[in-house]
């Protein structure tokens, strides 16, 4: 499946200057100097030595900015999943049966989409496994399963018990049958069931 990559994580060490016993000297209000010495002026520092903080709202503002930036690219399994459709409502690059292309600017965040049919999930346990032997494209990351249903009602116990299979390997996003989109309209409201999906893709409004 995708790669994880390593995150370096750098630790910053404090600097005290210390005086002739060892304590560090203080100046007025019990600030700390902080490169005083021989030929150089002290400069008082209050507190510890380091970046300041960003504030808490401004710091969730930035983190859902970057959110609404993120873009995926909707890989179909099998012919007639449903990337078009998906990547026209939902916002992205729509790949086709093709790997994404990131040196070419195409999102490297991977959605791979299928049918609920049979065939369909086998189209899908096939491309997930190309994930999971590291046959993928380098640079190529599997982010969830889309899968849309291939007709209205609840799926059989069978395919049900697939997509719970699939579900314990990787996330799984669910699509429910969609009348208009039969008809060529993508401009209604999407289902209750496709909520979590559009917070996925920041697809907030119809």
């Amino acid at each position: 499946m995708q790669g994880i990559e390593g995150v370096a994580m750098r630790a910053n060490e404090g600097v005290a200057v210390h005086g002739s016993e060892g304590v560090p000297p203080r100046g007025s209000g019990g600030a700390v100097p902080y490169g005083n010495g021989p030929g150089g002026p002290g400069i008082w520092i209050r507190g510890a030595v380091g970046e300041p903080e960003q504030p808490p709202q401004q710091y969730e503002e930035d983190h859902r900015l970057v959110a609404r930036a993120r873009q995926f690219s909707w890989v179909a399994t099998h012919g007639g999943a449903g990337s078009s459709t998906l990547a026209t409502v939902f916002g992205g690059h729509d790949a086709g049966r093709d790997w994404p292309r990131p040196d070419r600017g195409e999102p490297a965040s991977v959605l791979l989409v299928g049918r609920t049919h049979a065939a369909g999930l086998d189209a899908v346990s096939h491309t997930l496994d190309i994930f999971r032997r590291g046959d993928a494209p380098p640079g190529l990351d599997l982010d969830a399963i889309v899968l849309v249903a291939d007709a209205p009602g609840r799926l059989p116990r069978q395919l049900t018990q697939r997509v719970k299979v699939i579900n314990s390997v990787v996330d799984v996003y669910r699509v429910p049958w969609m009348p208009a989109w039969r008809t060529g309209d993508l401009t209604g409201p999407l289902p209750r069931e496709a909520a979590s999906l559009a917070r996925l893709t920041g697809r907030t409004a119809p």
